[in-house]
């Protein structure tokens, strides 16, 4: 099986750019940094979420200057894929691939900010979407 021509520009796409993306572009950007251009975006800016910090913190990524941003502050960037890691993400990249030269990928990945119980399950339920996020990226990256 041939496996997925290598991209110059990856996109990754969430809901909020609070924590799903972010994490995923700074786990692709530690790992592939050096040969792809990598960002985050949102449908929408969210705020800054302070478990996200933590847990990439854990793995020597430092995320404490991450500002959520959208897609439309990125409506001058060119991207070759797009992984989306929400539903309503998924769609908003489709309809984008509609009119562009754009891969699209849809990696559905829970959003660990609706967990419940203690501090330390929910930090839990952050290190499982970093570490399945970081699984993912050496899966389909090398």
């Amino acid at each position: 099986m041939d496996s997925p021509r290598a991209p110059s520009a990856v996109l990754f796409i969430c809901t909020q750019n609070a924590i799903r993306s972010p994490m995923a572009a700074a786990l692709m950007h530690a790992a592939h940094g050096s040969r792809v251009y990598v960002a985050s975006a949102g449908i929408r800016a969210g705020d800054p979420d302070p478990f996200v910090g933590m847990i990439m913190d854990e793995v020597g990524l430092d995320l404490t200057r991450h500002r959520p941003h959208s897609v439309d502050d990125l409506a001058d960037s060119a991207f070759d894929l797009i992984i989306t890691l929400s539903p309503e993400a998924d769609a908003l990249a489709r309809d984008m691939a509609k009119t562009m030269a754009i891969d699209v990928e849809h990696w559905p990945t829970p959003d660990p900010s609706v967990a419940q119980g203690s501090r330390e399950q929910i930090l839990e339920s952050y290190r499982e979407v970093r570490n399945s996020l970081q699984k993912r990226i050496k899966q389909r990256f090398g």
